[in-house]
């Protein structure tokens, strides 16, 4: 088994500023309907859980790298991160199986957040 990980950071300022300005044109870009529903929700917190998602999908994409040249490759939106029934955060591999990353077993995300910045690691297990 191969084991590739990621791990991003980002100001939760830049991702409330994009959501503010730049609108649905940036939301429908980056995020799911089901991405934007589950932060528009979030009450004060929204901002924090876009920015969250936005890093874990950054993290997912460089855990991804070795098997995908270029960041253009992937679609923003075909990294999805949804939540168990528990809350706990997980990627649906499922929209990323027309890429054929070969070997791709799972991925494993967790993410965090505080008042300024959200930060996100991903773990990829890969069969040999």
């Amino acid at each position: 088994m191969q084991v590739t990980t990621g791990v991003d950071i980002i100001e939760v300022e830049r991702i409330k500023e994009a959501v503010e300005k730049i609108g649905e044109s940036f939301t429908n870009r980056i995020y799911t309907d089901s991405e934007v529903e589950y932060c528009n929700k979030s009450g004060k917190m929204k901002y924090q859980h876009f920015a969250a998602r936005f890093a874990a999908k950054e993290a997912v994409f460089k855990a991804l790298s070795k098997y995908v040249h270029s960041r253009e490759d992937i679609l923003w939106k075909e990294i999805e991160i949804v939540n168990e029934e528990d809350g706990r955060p997980r990627v649906n591999i499922n929209k990323l199986q027309k890429y054929k990353i070969e070997k791709l077993e799972s991925i494993d995300v967790s993410i965090s957040h505080i008042k300024d910045y959200a930060m996100a690691s991903a773990v990829a297990m890969f069969n040999d």
